[in-house]
């Protein structure tokens, strides 16, 4: 039976959640699977994605071939990697230590990348707010300026209407 490594789509119409599944190949997209490996949710900046790398490294080791979504999301959360290192213990080239701590190096430096994304995201919604504060406050200040000269204008006409009058 050949098996895929997939996206399978949830959620409602515009706003699309997928489930990372393993399926016989010759099942519907949102058909019948044979395991949940994770969850990807495009609606969020960055990408939400849960994975169980070892779930999905089993899938990869047993012949599973990944689409080319599912590809990258393997890739960005390491199972490819874990795979690759796992196919060098196998061959003697690394010991299981070796493989493990290269898996979390990459996995440390991984998670800063996206920390840094993410900061980076923040800064500059809080750099587009204070602009937007700043554009308001200065609109409020031009209409409270404009609306000062017009009362002063009717005071002063008083005034005159009055020293006439005398």
């Amino acid at each position: 039976m050949p098996v895929k490594i997939r996206l399978q789509r949830h959620g409602k119409k515009g706003k699309p959640f997928y489930w990372v599944v393993a399926a016989d190949a010759r099942a519907k997209r949102d058909g019948k699977y044979l395991e949940k490996i994770g969850t990807y949710n495009p609606n969020t900046n960055p990408a939400t994605i849960d994975l169980d790398v070892d779930g999905a490294v089993k899938w990869l080791q047993n012949g599973a071939q990944p689409t080319d979504t599912a590809r990258a999301i393997l890739s960005y959360k390491g199972a490819l990697l874990k795979n690759h290192l796992a196919g060098g213990v196998r061959k003697g080239a690394l010991t299981e230590e070796q493989a493990e701590e290269k898996f979390n190096a990459w996995l440390d430096e991984k998670a800063g990348k996206v920390d840094a994304k993410k900061d980076n995201l923040a800064k500059a919604e809080a750099d587009a707010k204070a602009k937007a504060f700043e554009a308001e406050k200065a609109v409020n200040e031009a209409r409270i300026a404009a609306a000062a000269p017009v009362v002063e204008e009717a005071a002063t006409e008083e005034a005159d209407a009055t020293n006439e009058e005398e």
